[in-house]
């Protein structure tokens, strides 16, 4: 348990840190031309570390593994098409929410056990994953409210689960396959958003952020691979749950480097994060 709480903090890291870099690259840029330089990169980084990695893939895996990244390509364009038209103070908790609850839920449901301190823990991460993730901007540039519209709403709920179903299918694979499974998903992910930048016109390559796009790609490989080997040596309702308080070292980088105030909902949600672990961490839980 001790090694998936650390792999799952470490996944944790590496997505909140990825999405910071991500985010200064896009405020450089069109956020697509970013995603869609950062998952080729991403995709050969893994095709280069896989056969060193061990294992063998098998077509189950692979299946598995390019459904997850098609699913993963299409939470990303909900969720900035979300972001760009919606409230973030709505968007991004909602997301969270869907994105910490749902497998937490599969996982209970299809047998595992978490232990009664573990399960409290879970909980309270839900409920940290939700205030972290709290932004207080809700009117864009003209000073007009932006709306909770039902289009904001369905792509919001959509971004949610999609991002969900793929900690769920990740969990899915065989154990022997390596990294096969994550070389899978970001291909199909990267055929995504390319195809979908192109059409829209965008190019891939966003100038003025190629580094951190770059540093993007790097970091959020790192968090898949990390999170690919919690799964393994843990179980889905705890380690998705530790990983989607990624939003806490987001906001704790925003803080630290560019100086953002950070409101007393998200500190409240960062002591909650800590309590969660805490927890986790003195309370084994069996599959």
């Amino acid at each position: 348990m001790v090694s998936a709480l650390v792999l799952s903090l470490l996944a944790a890291l590496g997505y909140g840190v990825s999405d910071f870099v991500g985010g200064l690259a896009a405020r450089r840029t069109a956020v697509l031309s970013v995603v869609m330089l950062s998952y080729p990169v991403g995709f050969l980084g893994l095709l280069v570390v896989a056969p060193f990695a061990g294992g063998a893939p098998n077509t189950q895996s692979l299946v598995l593994g390019g459904i997850a990244g098609l699913v993963s390509g299409l939470a990303i364009l909900w969720f900035y098409a979300a972001l760009a038209s919606g409230p973030m103070s709505m968007v991004s908790p909602l997301t969270s929410l869907l994105v910490a609850g749902l497998p937490l839920g599969v996982g209970i449901a299809e047998g595992e056990h978490p232990g009664p301190l573990a399960l409290v823990g879970a909980g309270l991460a839900v409920v940290a994953v939700v205030l972290v993730s709290r932004q207080e901007n809700t009117t864009v540039d003209e000073g007009s409210p932006v709306r909770f519209t039902p289009k904001v709403a369905w792509l919001t709920f959509g971004s949610g689960v999609a991002f969900a179903v793929y900690f769920i299918l990740l969990d899915k694979v065989d154990t022997g396959t390596g990294l096969w499974p994550l070389v899978a998903s970001r291909a199909s992910a990267s055929v995504l958003v390319l195809v979908t930048g192109l059409v829209m016109g965008q190019r891939p390559w966003p100038n003025g952020a190629v580094r951190l796009a770059l540093g993007a790609a790097v970091l959020d490989m790192v968090a898949n691979v990390a999170f690919l080997y919690a799964l393994r040596a843990g179980i889905l309702a705890i380690v998705s749950v530790l990983t989607s308080l990624y939003p806490a070292g987001t906001v704790l980088l925003a803080r630290l480097v560019l100086k953002e105030r950070t409101g007393w909902v998200q500190r409240i949600g960062l002591v909650l994060a800590a309590a969660a672990v805490a927890l986790i961490a003195g309370a084994p839980a069996t599959g």
